[in-house]
């Protein structure tokens, strides 16, 4: 049977590890061929950390990961400058949002080799763009699970505010980062437009229910019977089930 990548949510992990992967990439060609600022919402554990991370090798050139898969002799792997930001590995539930963003800040900058003179988030963040930017290079920016600072404190709605705020304050340098950035998504659980983080991103297109972008995370019915279809017919010669019957339980 194919190796399932069970809680596997990094590109170079699964494919270096022979995981079966469902190909995503002609979808993620006509989003990143097509437009720069993007929103995507999708529940949790459907595929939205494994989209982010694939774009990040995407974006860093990292062609060989992509071979044999739609993409490869399609896209020019042009290397980019990228950051990725999970919000749920900030750590802001021991130190604080505010203080987990200064923490990624530096992390990001200190890895890209320099340190950053600003002070409070937006300058910092807005100077870690230009900064990654100076030699030519637009910036590619991910950001995964955005609303996991508020979600978590849903019923605690004075901290949930404080948080709301210290976020409007970094997206809000997004905006003027126009000519550094080549690049633009972020997901999370919940939909943009309820939220007032975004009001200054106004060309921000959500994709969420966008009918050609549908299958960019999580399987549809066509990828289930192509990539999935051997192992179904094996499990139901085990149990004594029809393959229809079996793959209409799924």
């Amino acid at each position: 049977m194919k190796k399932y990548p069970i809680g596997i949510q990094d590109f170079r992990k699964l494919r270096e590890g022979g995981h079966l992967y469902v190909d995503k990439t002609e979808s993620i060609f006509h989003l990143i061929t097509e437009g720069q600022y993007y929103f995507l919402s999708r529940p949790r554990r459907f595929g939205k950390s494994l989209l982010v991370s694939t774009l990040k090798y995407l974006f860093q050139g990292e062609h060989e990961l992509f071979d044999g898969l739609w993409i490869a002799d399609r896209y020019d792997f042009e290397p980019h400058p990228v950051l990725h930001f999970s919000f749920s590995a900030l750590g802001y539930k021991d130190i604080g949002l505010e203080r987990g963003l200064h923490q990624a800040l530096n992390n990001k900058a200190e890895e890209a080799g320099f340190s950053l003179t600003q002070e409070g988030i937006g300058p910092r963040f807005q100077e870690l763009i230009k900064r990654l930017a100076e030699n030519g290079q637009k910036v590619v920016l991910l950001i995964d699970e955005y609303d996991k600072p508020l979600v978590d404190y849903i019923d605690q709605q004075e901290q949930a505010e404080v948080n709301r705020d210290i976020l409007k304050n970094f997206f809000s340098v997004i905006k003027d980062a126009d000519p550094f950035l080549r690049f633009f998504l972020i997901t999370g659980v919940s939909k943009f437009s309820k939220v007032s983080l975004f009001s200054d991103l106004n060309h921000l297109q959500d994709i969420t229910l966008v009918e050609r972008f549908e299958s960019i995370a999580g399987y549809t019915q066509k990828e289930l019977e192509t990539s999935f279809e051997s192992d179904i017919g094996e499990l139901a010669q085990k149990i004594g089930k029809s393959t229809t019957a079996l793959r209409e339980d799924i």
